[in-house]
């Protein structure tokens, strides 16, 4: 037989796009329109609708930047149509290439109920099946005109990203606003054609299946006549029936499609925003069920199931009861999407408590998994939080779009920092948009990593962020492919079902061990230095407020402020989603977060000085608040007297320029420059600084990644370096232990404090920076003498090794790396960290050097700043200010230990007399991160804490108050099944036994 296939396969391109789609709606009549366009923010929606509008026609502009418009249509069912399914088809001047990222509508009754959302894939409104002639149409939509930031020609700086810069010219041309008889028969021609065409065309030209497809498809076609496509689809359609009633192969790949809908909780949008999009989608998302009995959707984020109950208590109405029916699934149990690198250890948890106790206040809901699929890699210690909130499985997809290295699994157990091992799925799919084209479902098959042991994967469906969710072709299409020859099978299941027969199946699947780096999307560890320091701030403030409530609580009977405490930890929760704290969203999103910030320290800060002033009383004792889990000069976790301070420190000057300052610890040179050339361990008689090296040498990159401008740091920017070496001024500090050191660059100024205290062994490097520059990076290094193949960073409830060498392509992405308090380096017997207070992006590189000496130079350097025009063109222009110390001669502990001095000064006020800590630990390796009342206003005590020095550790936790009862929970404080060992408690003491890393949670009842 001659090969007609590329014959065929173009005969049905043109036939489809030029005949056949376009008979979906043989028949339409123009809707009348009138517009109101909203001042300012958006209106509630009463409001909207008893506006007065203005008529409008087809092909007028509307839609100001950010703007809101109340579209108004109305017309009359013709008389001839009386029976047949009508629609409304209203287009506002939609891209269909790009769905959730530009206008959006939805549409209400004039009563108010909401009907569904309007998207570029989703243009049409049910109006009447049957419909009944003379009907008349009345519809209202709630449009927003969005602009678009992210186009087709993307990363290209623009005002567009916040209202305050955005202009009020008109977006968006109105495109279409009629009514219009929906032929359903042509409908489902198009469906059977589009997955038959799409499945032909990833089957192996030889195989016998694609060729039976293809001669269908023929016949298909042939039977169309083209001037009379509405009275042949049928015809068409039963050419197709016995291709598409073939049954799929018993070893075909299975999917379980959840439909699903990925919302940013902000991004190219501000939160507003997404209160509105979420609002959209699940009125889409309802209205879809209701029509499909097989489909399933999930919609993680407690966050926005929130904001559509408190906003729109009509949408609300429907998605409860669609819960409550099995089919709307709440996915995930966090509060947002978080990221899960830079969130502290307190806050990870917390976003499992807050987001697992919504889902089980409103629904009786316990999730079982993390729901993932867009965060920017995942941080070591993120099993055993999963696991202590209940949960255990976890979804993602993100690290398939690592740039280097493919992960070798899609069904795996991962295992963090303590041992705790999560049952992981990646969908092969490689999408949390899958819209069940052939391409994709035949690439989920063939990708999938884990043949011959596995079958199954998930495959997230629908449009996400604005596009309206799952659609009804996509529903129709997984239908056809539900057991289709040639096809993975495609079936509607819930994330639960998936995950119980993936572990079934699969009981013992490869582990990987450690963190889950994506290869991408680096920068954000450092993008948005204000917010990143806004995060960090508020998690210490919260810590503080928690302690100190709590001590005032047991001591005086000071109203814990469980409200209060309740509102701003779930702020913070919000601002770590994954577009915000990494800082890859628009600038309108990042000045809120500034003022939100700003706000909580304040209200947090009052709740700590209210708690303080109360627990120290009437008096004129010079008093310090210490609220690190550790004794500092003298002072518990609790109050004492203001100690006085030992030793001195000595400023003189250094032969050759510079100073040199002494404080019988430690030895520091600082040369004309303004660099610290010798830091001199003189316990140890060693020095740190390396052989010709400088530290505290800022360094400045070009930076221009080749995309994802907020996101990447791409490996050439090391290429091209300039040292600050020049100093504009450099003089003593007046308080005799400092030196002030001044420097300018290009359009910006640097002002630092080198600070030596008195009976301190760490260099503090205050920095301030005046950032003007545009596509540059600032770090920070310190030149270390000190040979180390590996080295320690911080992460959650403990710390996570990586290599200081470049042996495979898996070390060499890991170019740049996240810590939260500090990084520590050690040789056997003698260490070095650098701790901080604010920055999380870092890099270690080592060298050897030439010459006589051979020694190993380990470089740490902290990522301060940059500076991306994409998608905030001013990003983090103005000035900043951090802090860093270094620390020689730190063993692991030390490390911990000033990582949290660092971050948490003490407080300083006048009262009675000492304050006792609530709750003391007698080892150093115990760290407590929370101490605070139980949530459900019992006044029991809960104290969270974890072994960080990664060894074991047997403690004795002492309580401040008398205590009726011991019991250990999980992160929810619910007591815990019997699988742990139980603690011992004697009275007020109590003992634990702890694994390296292990983090435990004890809730103390008061007597």
């Amino acid at each position: 037989m001659h090969d007609d296939r590329s014959l065929v396969e173009a005969r049905l391109e043109r036939v489809l796009d030029e005949r056949i789609r376009p008979a979906v709606y043989p028949e339409s009549v123009p809707l009348d329109v009138a517009v109101w366009h909203a001042p300012g923010e958006p209106v509630p929606v009463a409001e909207g609708l008893a506006a007065d509008p203005e008529p409008v026609e087809v092909g007028a502009r509307w839609g100001a930047p950010w703007g809101t418009s109340w579209f108004r249509v109305t017309g009359t069912v013709p008389e001839e149509w009386a029976g047949r399914t009508v629609e409304a088809i209203l287009d506002l001047g939609f891209d269909e290439s790009m769905p959730g990222f530009q206008c959006e509508g939805l549409v209400y009754r004039p009563d108010g109920t909401p009907v569904k959302g309007l998207s570029p894939r989703n243009q049409w409104v049910r109006v009447a099946a049957p419909a009944q002639g003379g009907e008349e149409v009345r519809l209202h939509v709630e449009a927003a005109s969005n602009p678009v930031i992210f186009g087709p020609r993307p990363f290209v700086p623009t005002p567009l990203g916040d209202k305050e810069t955005a202009g009020d010219e008109p977006l968006y041309t109105l495109a279409r606003m009629d009514l219009a008889v929906l032929d359903e028969t042509v409908w489902n021609l198009v469906l059977d054609l589009e997955v038959l065409g799409e499945l032909m065309a990833e089957l192996p030209v030889d195989s016998p299946r694609r060729w039976e497809i293809l001669r269908a498809l023929d016949g298909a076609l042939d039977a169309v006549d083209l001037q009379d496509v509405n009275g042949t689809a049928e015809a068409a359609r039963s050419r197709l029936t016995g291709v598409l009633s073939a049954p799929a192969a018993a070893s075909a790949h299975r999917i379980s499609a959840v439909g699903h809908a990925h919302i940013d909780s902000a991004w190219l949008w501000p939160l507003r925003e997404t209160v509105r999009k979420v609002a959209r989608t699940t009125s889409n998302m309802t209205a879809l069920l209701e029509d499909e009995p097989d489909f399933v959707f999930a919609m993680s984020q407690a966050q926005q199931w929130a904001w559509v109950r408190d906003h729109r208590p009509e949408v609300w109405a429907r998605v409860k009861k669609a819960v409550a029916d099995g089919r709307f699934v709440p996915a995930g149990g966090m509060w947002v999407e978080s990221d899960t690198n830079m969130p502290g250890s307190e806050a990870m948890a917390r976003q499992f408590v807050h987001g697992k106790r919504f889902f089980l206040d409103e629904f009786g809901v316990d999730n079982d998994e993390a729901w993932l699929p867009d965060t920017f890699g995942f941080a070591a210690g993120l099993p055993q939080i999963i696991r202590e909130a209940g949960a255990k499985y976890l979804l993602t997809q993100k690290i398939s779009w690592s740039q280097t290295n493919r992960f070798p699994h899609h069904t795996f157990r991962w295992e963090g920092i303590d041992g705790t091992r999560i049952f992981t799925h990646f969908p092969p799919v490689d999408t949390y948009n899958c819209s069940m084209r052939g391409d994709e479902i035949a690439h989920a098959a063939r990708n999938f990593r884990d043949k011959g042991v596995a079958r199954h994967s998930l495959a997230p469906t629908g449009w996400g962020d604005g596009g309206g969710g799952t659609t009804r072709e996509m529903v129709a299409r997984a239908a056809r492919l539900r057991d289709l020859e040639g096809s993975a099978t495609v079936t509607w299941e819930t994330p639960r079902a998936f995950f119980a027969k993936a572990e079934a199946e699969n009981p013992e699947p490869p582990v990987w061990v450690g963190e889950l780096y994506l290869e991408l999307h680096r920068a954000t560890l450092t993008s948005q230095a204000r917010t990143k320091q806004g995060n960090r701030r508020s998690e210490h403030l919260l810590r503080e407020a928690e302690l100190w409530a709590a001590t005032a609580a047991v001591r005086t009977g000071f109203a814990y402020p469980y409200d209060d405490l309740d509102r701003i930890w779930k702020t913070v929760l919000l601002h770590q989603f994954h577009d915000i704290l990494p800082g890859s969203s628009i600038a309108w999103v990042h000045r809120e977060a500034r003022a939100t910030y700003d706000r909580v320290a304040g209200e947090l800060n009052g709740v700590i000085d209210a708690a303080q002033r109360a627990l120290a009383g009437a008096g004129d004792t010079p008093l310090v608040f210490n609220a690190a889990p550790h004794p500092r000069t003298g002072v518990p976790a609790g109050a004492a007297a203001a100690p006085v301070s030992e030793g001195r420190t000595v400023l003189t000057p250094r032969p050759g320029g510079g100073h040199v300052l002494d404080n019988g610890l430690l030895r520091v040179g600082i040369d004309g420059r303004g660099l610290v050339v010798s830091v001199y361990d003189l316990a140890a008689d060693r020095e740190t600084i390396a052989p010709g090296g400088a530290g505290n040498l800022l360094q400045l990159h070009p930076d221009l990644p080749n995309k994802w401008d907020a996101w990447d740091v791409d490996a050439f920017y090391r290429n091209t370096v300039t040292d600050l070496t020049d100093a504009d001024e450099l003089a003593p500090g007046d308080d005799g232990a400092s030196v002030r050191v001044v420097r300018g660059f290009g359009s910006s100024r640097v002002t630092q404090t080198l600070r030596l205290a008195p009976g301190d062994r760490r260099l503090e490097v205050e920095t301030e920076v005046d950032w003007h520059e545009t596509e540059k990076f600032l770090k920070l290094a310190f030149p270390l003498d000190l040979h180390a193949e590996r080295y320690a960073s911080e992460t959650q409830f403990g710390h996570f090794h990586r290599p200081t060498h470049t042996n495979t392509s898996w070390e060499a992405a890991r170019f740049e790396a996240c810590n939260h308090r500090f990084v520590h380096l050690e040789e056997p017997g003698w260490g070095v960290a650098v701790v901080n207070d604010s920055t999380y992006g870092h890099d270690v590189t080592r060298t050897v050097r030439t010459g006589d000496d051979a020694g190993t130079t380990t470089t740490v350097r902290v990522s301060l700043l940059r500076a991306p025009r994409f998608p905030d063109p001013e990003t983090d222009q103005g000035v900043h200010r951090f802090r860093h110390a270094l620390v020689p001669g730190a063993g692991i502990g030390d490390a911990v230990r000033e990582g949290w001095r660092i971050n948490l000064p003490e407080r300083r006020l006048t009262g009675a007399g000492e304050v006792a800590p609530l709750v003391t630990v007698d080892h150093e390796a115990v760290v407590v991160t929370a101490v605070k009342l139980a949530d459900d206003g019992s006044g029991d005590v809960v104290v969270r804490f974890h072994e960080a020095h990664g060894g074991r550790a047997r403690a004795t936790l002492t309580a401040g108050f008398p205590v009726a009862r011991v019991a250990v929970t999980d992160l929810l404080e619910r007591p815990r099944a019997e699988e742990r060992p139980a603690v011992e408690a004697d009275g007020e003491r109590i003992t634990v036994r702890l694994r390296p890393f292990q983090l435990m949670t004890l809730r103390i009842a008061r007597a």
